[in-house]
């Protein structure tokens, strides 16, 4: 079938693959432009999941200032060289990981960086509120779990929805952009500064 370019164009601009990748996705679902987007999701998570042990020892610091100066982030986010560290669409990707930690706060990176502490009084919290809610011992700890997903979501950044973008996660986002580079891409740390705070929100791998 015939794949108009505007459309190809506007699939592009949406995920950050290809033109070629664009064009294929299109075709597999028949010009369904929400299934394209589907398979080239599906298409980045397998192909970020090969790259996901490359090093990456490039990448840019990049800062965001919010409300008037009232908030300010700082985050490093890491690819593989310098050349894909140059790229707009490298730094633009850094620019929207800054104005996301500012204005959803997260706490972790991601959920390994969560302590084994925390886990646990979270774990036990969870566990109280099945009990009382009269829940069947049985299904607790699907409950629990369930209920811990929910937590990785609010407190960990790879984990929350993209602010530009609620359809996808901000690490939907960070695969999308290791499959348009062809190189891995990490977000490293970040520390957030708010007015009037006691301290600043640190987090790193």
């Amino acid at each position: 079938m015939e794949i108009a370019a505007d459309l190809v164009k506007e699939l592009r601009v949406k995920t950050g693959a290809g033109i070629m990748d664009c064009k294929e996705a299109l075709k597999v679902s028949n010009g369904n432009f929400e299934k394209a987007v589907d398979f080239l999701r599906e298409k980045g998570l397998s192909a970020a999941t090969k790259k996901s042990s490359r090093a990456t020892k490039d990448g840019l610091v990049a800062s965001y200032i919010h409300m008037g100066g009232k908030v300010g982030v700082m985050i490093e986010v890491n690819c593989e060289t310098d050349f894909v560290a140059k790229t707009e669409n490298f730094k633009t990707l850094t620019r929207d990981l800054a104005m996301h930690v500012a204005a959803m706060n997260p706490l972790y990176v991601k959920p390994e960086d969560v302590s084994e502490a925390t886990l646990q009084r979270e774990k036990d919290i969870y566990r109280k509120q099945v009990i009382a809610e009269g829940k069947p011992e049985k299904i607790a700890d699907k409950i629990v779990e369930g209920k811990l997903k929910k937590f990785y979501e609010e407190v960990c950044l790879i984990k929350q929805k993209f602010i530009k973008d609620t359809n996808i996660t901000v690490e939907d986002l960070i695969k999308a952009s290791i499959a348009a580079t062809g190189e891995n891409i990490l977000v490293k740390r970040f520390v957030r500064y708010q007015l009037g705070g006691d301290e600043a929100a640190d987090n790193a791998l």
